[in-house]
């Protein structure tokens, strides 16, 4: 049996260090551009962070197929589990919505009703985790050959509306910097398949 990504240490290496100064970075400059000087970390930026490791991992190994099916329900739990707890940490966490008048406002302590955008996320990784398990128990193809990239296209998207509203600073006209990076998101995943889709058709 050939040697696979998984089986070479340096994989996991870059990956790991990929999405540690992607989640740094990312936030950190985040906060700068809100005023915020403070080392901050992002799950978007973690992730944009992996990827582009990941890539150039495969890129210089000769590695042509997706290697992150086996990351995609973990990482999809991570995430919805991880914004509840955004949620309970309020807003020392910079992660909570503009001010709202819906009655599920939520007043994290300095009595303002914000939207509670964390658990939206929550609720919207919690849908796809549900969606992928169901694909993959049925044999998609779509899951079974694209499942990375179709989680990455769906985090772009929910995250890029979630973005409208956070209190962030925007970055380009009316859209914030985690948007721009949602945006190279949904674009990475939508190359990729096209790019499967090419590779599976010629077999």
């Amino acid at each position: 049996m050939g040697r696979t990504p998984f089986s070479e240490p340096y994989y996991f290496i870059t990956l790991g260090f990929g999405a540690l100064a992607g989640a740094i970075f990312f936030a950190s400059l985040n906060l700068k551009l809100a005023g915020l000087f403070a080392l901050g970390h992002s799950i978007a930026g973690a992730l944009a962070g992996g990827i582009v490791a990941v890539e150039a991992y495969k890129w210089h190994q000769g590695v042509r197929t997706s290697t992150g099916l086996a990351f995609v329900a973990p990482l999809a739990a991570r995430i919805a589990v991880g914004r509840i707890g955004c949620f309970f940490a309020g807003l020392p966490d910079y992660t909570y919505g503009t001010p709202t008048s819906l009655p599920w406002g939520v007043d994290f302590g300095d009595g303002i009703k914000r939207h509670p955008v964390q658990l939206y996320e929550s609720a919207a990784m919690i849908a796809f985790l549900g969606a992928y398990i169901r694909g993959t128990a049925c044999r998609s193809t779509l899951f079974l050959r694209n499942g990375f990239y179709v989680f990455v296209g769906w985090y772009g998207v929910q995250r890029f509306a979630w973005e409208f509203l956070k209190p962030y600073p925007r970055l380009f006209g009316p859209f914030t910097l985690f948007q721009i990076l949602c945006v190279a998101m949904m674009a990475y995943s939508l190359v990729m398949i096209g790019r499967n889709r090419e590779h599976y058709s010629s077999l």
